[in-house]
């Protein structure tokens, strides 16, 4: 079988400057001023570090110059010792300023990663359906888990390595110009440059090893958690193997990217190796022939040597540093491009709430929509719920039913006409009051995988214990979650699973009645109910909707017959309209549905 899965998009386009430049907001956040204090004192503190840093190899050339000169044939001096005594103090300010820069740099670092991870959740939530509808969930999800982990990485890296490093290059090059001649500045900074060109040169190369990497292990999540998620199908079809063989996939080919990584690896390390060790050996010979010449002192050779010590060795680290920046920076640049998403539905920058003061009636005035430019699902559809009226619509599957509540919701714009709420176009209010005015009970209920009692509270997070019970009550699932074992603490499982699918809608129906909206949209709201508990629920949902607007979405007409007006939907177009008795006289659409239905319940009801 041929793999559909979508593939991730590449994220190479963003360059790593822009990414960079995305995250400096969150290192400078404006009107925090704490955290702006904490980056210029952790920055003072840098520079303090490095500067007792670089006096160490000072300190310690004039200690040995003391220690070989003539006069300390006698013994040991006071000098001496005291340079000696400095040169340890140096080295632990160069240590205690280190730490405590990390110290006081952890809070803007961890309150970065959890503005960068917080408002990619948000805007998440924010962009349309239609983005969800087409995304991988468990690509999603390890986008955001590789982002928020680069981030840390970077500014660790960047901050308490890659700063320090340049920084302490910049005051060596100035002092060995200074205290001995350029040729040794020069030379120095040759190797280091040689060294970095290369690293760069070839890190870019290995970029793309890391990219192919990131799109073949969210691929093979993807594949995983789509295949859990469906346990049960998987088992229905006994293709525990072929889930199996798909999740493989994914990981064969990220396999294949890290070998090329890893092999790639090799190449990069020996260059740097060489470079280094040809730059040490030009620059101690330089310093041995200086001091044969005596143009040089002994504590001179030291000084060259550890400064050639304290810059090589964390540059060896600057190669990998700059290497897992690198990926870093590839893992962030998703985790970006996913906050750049564009949003399909968006409020006006001066839209007010939605004022239902006036009764909170519907319309529906020439719409039309489609999904896909090329198939138009609604044409021209017109109707009107008056305040406290309810109003069905009913039709075969596929002719739009559902996509009216999508609209009424406005998971989508409409292409033309408008929908409006007590003469209000939905698209000039605010999104966030537009659904608080609104109630819904899908046909397909998705629980979380928590408690009963928070899912039932979800309708209305502070409401009292009484209140959520008394939702309960009126959904009629009280007395049953009152029999489990852990009655409201009974968790539900993922998607809600451990409940059957009249349990889950009943749960819907609560959760709904609690958050006493002034419209409810009720679609197939009792599709997944028996006979008798439909008709326990309706008289339920008959005392909730009494005096609200009302929207019935069904396929099961026998739930619809007391509705105010009926409109039959066919292909996109409303064809017939009216009450339940006035489109049976009709015989048309409405009246063969009708036949059909009570054809199939009679047949259903006939004993074996």
């Amino acid at each position: 079988m041929r793999d559909r899965t979508p593939r991730p998009q590449s994220s190479g386009d963003r360059d790593d400057w822009r990414t960079i430049r995305t995250l400096l907001p969150y290192l400078w956040p404006a009107g925090r001023w704490d955290l702006r204090g904490r980056v210029v004192v952790a920055m003072v503190l840098l520079l303090a570090a490095k500067g007792m840093t670089v006096l160490v190899p000072v300190i310690l050339k004039h200690a040995v110059d003391d220690l070989s000169s003539t006069s300390m044939a006698a013994g040991l001096a006071a000098v001496p010792v005291a340079l000696l005594v400095a040169y340890g103090l140096a080295r632990i300010f160069s240590l205690a300023f280190r730490e405590l820069q990390a110290a006081i740099f952890a809070n803007v670092t961890h309150y970065a990663i959890r503005e960068t991870a917080l408002r990619t959740f948000r805007h998440l939530h924010g962009l349309s359906l239609r983005f969800h509808l087409e995304r991988q969930t468990g690509g999603l999800s390890r986008t955001i888990e590789r982002g928020s982990r680069g981030i840390e990485f970077l500014l660790r890296m960047m901050l308490f390595n890659i700063v320090p490093t340049i920084v302490e290059i910049a005051m060596v090059g100035a002092l060995l110009w200074v205290m001995l001649s350029p040729w040794f500045a020069g030379a120095t900074l040759a190797t280091i440059l040689a060294y970095v060109a290369w690293t760069v040169a070839l890190t870019n190369w290995r970029t793309r090893f890391r990219r192919e990497m990131n799109e073949n292990d969210s691929r093979a999540h993807t594949k995983a958690i789509d295949s859990l998620l469906n346990y049960e199908t998987v088992k229905y079809f006994g293709n525990e193997d072929h889930e199996a063989r798909r999740f493989d996939e994914g990981l064969a080919g990220y396999e294949l990217a890290a070998i090329k990584s890893k092999t790639s690896l090799a190449v990069l390390n020996t260059g740097q190796g060489a470079i280094i060790a040809v730059g040490v050996t030009a620059v101690m010979l330089m310093a041995a022939f200086g001091v044969e010449a005596g143009d040089m002192t002994v504590g001179d050779f030291v000084l060259v040597n550890t400064y050639l010590l304290q810059l090589y060795l964390p540059l060896n680290f600057l190669g990998s540093a700059y290497r897992e920046i690198k990926h870093s920076l590839t893992d962030m640049e998703d985790m970006f491009t996913l906050l750049n998403a564009p949003k399909d539905v968006t409020d006006a920058p001066d839209a007010p709430a939605l004022d239902v003061s006036g009764g909170a009636a519907v319309a529906f005035e020439g719409v039309d929509f489609a999904y896909d430019p090329r198939r138009r699902v609604l044409k021209d559809v017109s109707f009107r719920v008056e305040a406290g009226k309810s109003v069905a619509i009913v039709g075969a599957s596929g002719a739009g039913k559902s996509t009216i509540s999508r609209l009424l919701f406005r998971f989508y714009d409409v292409d033309a006409g408008r929908v409006a709420i007590d003469g209000q176009d939905i698209r000039a209010v605010t999104q966030a009051s537009l659904r608080a005015a609104i109630g819904i009970v899908p046909q397909d209920t998705v629980l979380f995988n928590d408690t009963i009692y928070y899912n039932i509270a979800y309708g209305r997070p502070t409401a009292t214990p009484g209140e959520v019970e008394a939702a309960a009550q009126l959904a009629h699932i009280h007395d049953f979650v009152l029999s489990l074992p852990d009655g409201y603490d009974t968790v539900v499982g993922e998607r809600g699973l451990k409940l059957s699918g009249g349990e889950k809608q009943r749960v819907a129906i609560a959760r709904t009645i609690l958050k006493d909206p002034r419209i409810l949209l009720f679609d197939e709201a009792t599709s997944a109910l028996d006979t008798h508990t439909e008709k326990e629920i309706q008289a339920a949902l008959r005392d909730v909707a009494a005096g609200r607007t009302t929207l019935m979405i069904a396929h099961r007409l026998s739930t619809v017959v007391d509705a105010d007006e009926i409109l039959v939907l066919d292909h996109g177009e409303i064809r017939e309209r009216g009450r339940h008795a006035e489109l049976l006289e009709r015989r048309g659409l409405y009246a063969a549905m009708w036949a059909r239905q009570l054809e199939a319940r009679e047949a259903e009801e006939v004993p074996a």
